[in-house]
């Protein structure tokens, strides 16, 4: 993905399919990264999970906000994560596409 970079404090969820794993992020560069997660490109959980479709995300005005929320949603419980997803996304579509790079 070849653009240049731009600053916006972002929290996101990514999930392997519908009802399935989930990882949560924070992140600069919400395009950017949901990109590398979706090419493989992150070593780690999403990699080894294939959490490849990018099904929330919120974004923040302060990354010191971006993280207080990512923290909150990872403290919460699987059940609350997903009624989350579904309140704004019920199809689990790849938000992906709907980002203005």
């Amino acid at each position: 993905m070849n653009r240049s970079s731009v600053f916006q404090p972002a929290v996101y969820i990514m999930a392997n399919h519908k009802g399935g794993t989930l990882y949560i992020g924070v992140t600069s560069d919400l395009p950017q990264r949901a990109w590398q997660h979706r090419e493989g490109l992150v070593d780690g959980f999403t990699k080894r999970y294939a959490c490849k479709r990018l099904v929330w995300f919120e974004l923040h005005s302060t990354m010191d906000y971006a993280i207080t929320r990512e923290k909150q949603l990872k403290g919460g419980s699987r059940r609350a994560k997903i009624a989350l997803i579904e309140s704004g996304n019920p199809e689990w579509r790849d938000l992906f596409f709907d980002l203005n790079p």
